[in-house]
């Protein structure tokens, strides 16, 4: 018998429409000889089209697994994984804990510091406050992030004062909470892993912005970025992202799948964990499935990879006792 997939894409987040490209990019290169596809589009105000999964273990006899497309807020920060695990139901992708940790760049930070892990120096700002002392810490130029965002969303490179002014208000757009980061200047790396307890980590890559970062029109709209695969370092600085991606992984204690994005300093050639993404892109563009392909895992035996380890995870969960 088939497998049925539940594809759950779209979501009330910023990035929707980035959802449902790679949302039908993962429908339409699943075997149809296996799987048997159940789409559900989650609307930007929240309708679940055509239904919702209910939250009850064993309300769901028809879904085996289900397949979270869902970038940024109410999709990657663990809400859905929450929705899933009261449902009882298996899913690809990271658990509750990983994904709320991800997603929130203050506290990622603060568990890969934690753990000796390389992050870029940061402050966290609310409403604004403290631009001052990321000015007198770090100098121009700065990143300014919403804590709480994918895809580049919200984010800004602020020059001076008045860049800076305009990238709070913009972030403060998406999030109440602020990073502001000192700007490194040199190689952006992608850096793809796969597993549960055993994860592995691709040969990354290397991205080449057409803008001044790589932000979301560069990403998805203008197609004028170019990649690097693999990535143009030195082997010795492949090997230890590749260490460090897997690290980062268990870090937070990811599953099933994962993108480690780095920043490689240019004058001293330090590398910096930028951030983890539980939920990588699976548009034509993405490179979390090209730099599986580069490795020999083409895009429909990732998937099947994907759901496989969901499965796994989900039989081992369920062995576990959760009452006396």
């Amino acid at each position: 018998m088939k497998t049925r997939v539940a594809v759950l894409h779209g979501g009330r987040s910023g990035e929707h429409e980035v959802s449902i490209r790679s949302g039908s990019a993962v429908m339409a290169a699943l075997d149809p000889a296996r799987f048997e596809v159940v789409p559900i589009l989650i609307h930007k105000d929240g309708r679940w089209d055509p239904r919702p999964i209910v939250p009850q273990p064993g309300a769901n006899p028809g879904i085996d697994v289900v397949f979270p497309v869902l970038h940024g807020t109410f999709g990657e920060d663990g809400t859905v994984q929450g929705l899933l695990e009261m449902a009882a139901l298996p899913y690809v992708g990271a658990g509750v804990f990983a994904s709320a940790a991800s997603m929130d760049k203050q506290q990622f930070k603060r568990l890969c510091t934690a753990l000796d892990l390389p992050v870029v120096e940061w402050i966290t700002l609310r409403h604004g406050d403290g631009a001052l002392e990321a000015v007198a810490r770090f100098g121009f130029p700065l990143f300014v992030k919403p804590a709480n965002l994918g895809s580049s969303v919200g984010i800004s490179k602020a020059h001076d004062e008045a860049e800076l002014a305009s990238a709070l208000s913009e972030a403060a757009l998406y999030d109440s909470k602020i990073i502001v980061e000192r700007a490194i200047m040199g190689h952006e790396i992608e850096c793809a892993v796969l597993g549960n307890d055993l994860p592995i980590a691709a040969t990354p890559c290397e991205i080449l912005p057409s803008r001044e970062f790589y932000d979301y029109e560069d990403k998805y709209l203008l197609d004028a970025a170019r990649v690097e695969l693999p990535a143009r370092l030195a082997p010795e600085l492949i090997a230890e992202i590749r260490r460090l991606a897997v690290e980062c992984f268990r870090a937070v204690d990811c599953s099933g799948m994962a993108r480690v994005d780095f920043l490689v300093e240019s004058a001293t050639g330090r590398v910096y964990i930028n951030e983890l993404n539980t939920i990588p892109g699976f548009t034509s563009i993405s490179m979390y499935p090209k730099m599986w392909d580069y490795e020999g895992l083409a895009f429909p035996r990732l998937l099947e990879r994907l759901i496989d380890l969901a499965l796994e995870r989900h039989a081992a969960r369920q062995a576990l006792r959760y009452e006396r």
